[in-house]
């Protein structure tokens, strides 16, 4: 794995750095916290104890708003309950004051969780983003083509109970 390839982002270089489940990106390297520290720019909306919003530089539309954990976490299940309980209450008042302040018909709440589902891999840091939509705005989902094609009710089930035995099995101990 060559972990010397950077990515340009705002006239600063940032390292690839690995996607392993155990991996914590280094303040320096990691753009949001470095936003959180305030060694980087931000336009924010709100900062507490545990969270921080603020405006996404490449926004999908005005207003599009990304929240995140002040602690750097790489992804949703590595969030205390405590926080994540506290980051999604402050996306729902985010969400209001996106339909009070600009007026818009619609929020989309999305998490990229992971590299596979679009996690920016150069910072490694939960953020939710939240997108305030119109009407003919221009963005939106893209279904496969088969997704009209309705599963049959055994592969449902299949995928249900490995979900299910997954929440009932205890999560593996960790080594520190």
């Amino acid at each position: 794995m060559n972990l010397s390839v950077a990515t340009e982002t705002g006239g600063r270089q940032f390292p690839l750095l690995p996607r392993l489940p155990w991996y914590s990106a280094p303040m320096e390297s990691c753009i949001f916290c470095r936003i959180v520290a305030g060694t980087l720019p931000a336009s924010a909306v709100l900062k507490d104890a545990a969270v921080m919003a603020f405006m996404d530089i490449q926004p999908v539309t005005e207003g599009h708003t990304l929240l995140i954990p002040l602690a750097h976490q790489p992804n949703v299940a590595d969030l205390d309950h405590a926080t994540s309980g506290h980051l999604f209450g402050v996306a729902r008042r985010i969400t209001q004051a996106l339909y009070d302040g600009l007026g818009c018909a619609g929020v989309n709440w999305f998490v990229a969780d992971g590299e596979a589902a679009g996690q920016e891999v150069f910072h490694l840091h939960l953020h939710l983003h939240l997108i305030p939509r119109n009407p003919g705005d221009g963005f939106g989902l893209r279904f496969p083509p088969d997704y009209r094609q309705l599963p049959e009710r055994h592969a449902l089930d299949r995928a249900a109970h490995a979900i299910s035995r997954a929440l009932a099995d205890p999560p593996p101990a960790t080594s520190d």
